[in-house]
């Protein structure tokens, strides 16, 4: 299984609890197809550049979930038809963990008082 990262944005006129019954349905599908939802954060709602299908803002969600490839088109297939999805993308999560770690690290060394110069 590989994991995946997701982006929806929801129609605010057919949402009423801010995308959470939307999460949670979707959570279920995935867990149904033996994955793993590992995190799903509400972005809030945004106003967009331009129109999308005659509205003006949407509420964005981000999802980072493991699941089959296969499972991946149908989750994309079955929400393309849905009414509250503006927008949907879905991508391969690959952000390396130890960029965090080597962050962390150089945060840390700029924190430590330096050392007094040599006369």
């Amino acid at each position: 299984m590989n994991k995946y990262e997701a982006i929806f944005i929801l129609d605010i006129r057919k949402v009423d609890d801010e995308g959470k019954t939307f999460t949670s349905e979707l959570t279920e599908m995935i867990k149904e197809w033996s994955g793993e939802m590992v995190e799903a954060v509400s972005l809030g709602r945004s106003q967009f550049a331009y129109e999308i299908k005659k509205r003006k803002a949407g509420i964005y969600w981000n999802y980072v979930f493991t699941a089959d490839s296969e499972k991946v088109m149908a989750i994309k297939n079955k929400f393309r038809l849905d009414e509250r999805v503006l927008r949907n993308m879905i991508i391969k999560f690959d952000r390396p963990e130890v960029v965090n770690t080597v962050r962390n690290q150089a945060e840390e060394a700029a924190a430590e008082p330096a050392e007094p110069a040599a006369k």
